[in-house]
């Protein structure tokens, strides 16, 4: 084999996926809703998946109204 005629060039990386609505760019973290909190994540297909996360709790019930004081007239 001569060795000038040898190609060692490696062939080029194909590229990225289309960015997908809310993508960051150079991650694969999403914002789709644009509040500035990443909510999910996109795999090498494209394909978009969520952050899940449990219900938040209840809010607490109100306090209770003070004691009455004093002469009711």
């Amino acid at each position: 084999m001569l060795g000038a005629c040898a190609k060692s060039e490696e062939p080029a990386p194909p590229p990225p996926p289309p960015m997908g609505m809310g993508a960051i760019a150079g991650t694969v973290a999403a914002n789709r809703d644009g509040d500035g909190i990443v909510d999910g994540y996109y795999t090498a297909d494209g394909v978009y998946h969520a952050f899940t996360a449990p219900p938040c709790p209840p809010p607490p019930p109100p306090p209770a109204p003070p004691p009455r004081s004093g002469e009711r007239g």
